[in-house]
């Protein structure tokens, strides 16, 4: 199958999301190798990932030097993470690759996705991201043109916009790599947002993507059969945190929507990830799968995680499906 694996942030930091060099690396090392069995099995496989500790770093570096250099926008934030990310995963799964004796050619891509200019969040930037801040300190990046509001005791918080993912743009060449063999590492952090002017041009916008809901749009651009989310458990729970909780398997569409519609997942938690793997079995893909990033490969085999699949989907390979 072709296999689009999202990598979640326990991914990439440390137990209790320790974000120190030496912690993501050890992390990745340790995610990569779950990939690498993946690939050994015969799939291929694109990667993207989160990265929320790595852009949270760069914005504490960007208040302290406010007032020595100007902060840096979250566009390139969202660039200059995807560098790091993906070519420390890069170094990982080729020695991954090696430890299982299925050597493959990989790259990463540093990833625009494209979101409507009018897109209502623009209008009402609600997406807390960063620490909390003293009032004094806030009003200085607020200076530089940022949004922060008042949280009570906590202090104050940024917020920005988070629009819908369209198309991430290197979806071509990110095909023309798989086609060759490569494992692709892509659009992380849902790839730097940005915007298509009226001549046709595109910039860059500050805003967050989530990662997930770019993982499924993606998906399917690529014709990937499964939808792989990575997450720290290993199945969506109905009833969180009560004495009715209980994990969910293999359901319809229809089933996680009513269970969606209900208020079983949290929108700062699950609900992204269950939303994602809807939308990428709504539009045509054949499975979509939530689990721990330890048991990715048994989830492929339908063996664990929460599995929603489309029994109309297409069967014939992805190769076949996107031919002209």
């Amino acid at each position: 199958m072709r296999v689009l694996i999202a990598l979640g942030g326990n991914a990439m930091t440390g137990p209790g999301g320790d974000a120190t060099p030496q912690a993501q690396r050890e992390a990745i090392t340790l995610a990569m190798r779950h990939v690498a069995t993946v690939v050994a099995s015969g799939h291929e496989v694109v990667l993207t990932h989160g990265n929320g500790p790595q852009v949270g770093n760069l914005l504490v570096k960007n208040e302290l030097a406010a007032q020595v250099v100007p902060p840096v926008p979250l566009d390139w934030c969202g660039a200059q993470t995807q560098g790091t990310i993906g070519f420390t995963m890069l170094d990982a799964l080729e020695q991954a690759l090696a430890a299982v004796g299925a050597p493959r050619p990989v790259a990463a891509l540093v990833s625009r996705t494209l979101v409507a200019a009018d897109d209502p969040a623009f209008a009402n930037a609600t997406k807390p991201i960063g620490r909390f801040l003293p009032q004094d300190q806030a009003r200085s990046m607020i200076e530089h043109g940022e949004t922060w509001e008042d949280r009570g005791e906590k202090g104050w918080r940024r917020v920005v916009a988070s629009p819908e993912p369209l198309e991430v743009l290197e979806t071509g060449t990110l095909l023309t790599l798989v086609d060759a063999g490569y494992v692709v590492v892509a659009a992380g952090g849902g790839g730097i947002p940005v915007v298509r002017a009226a001549d046709g041009s595109v910039h860059g916008v500050e805003a967050v993507i989530d990662k997930d809901l770019t993982a499924a749009v993606l998906a399917r651009a690529i014709g990937a059969d499964a939808l792989v989310i990575a997450t720290d458990v290993e199945n969506a729970v109905l009833g969180y945190g009560t004495p009715d909780a209980r994990p969910v398997g293999r359901v319809s569409v229809a089933e996680m929507e009513a269970y969606a519609a209900a208020g079983h997942f949290t929108s700062g938690s699950m609900g992204p990830k269950v939303e994602a793997a809807l939308r990428f079995v709504r539009d045509g893909g054949r499975r979509s799968v939530i689990t721990a990033l330890d048991r990715i490969a048994d989830a492929l085999g339908g063996e664990v995680g929460t599995i929603i699949e489309n029994p109309s989907a297409s069967t014939e390979p992805a190769t076949e499906r996107l031919l002209p």
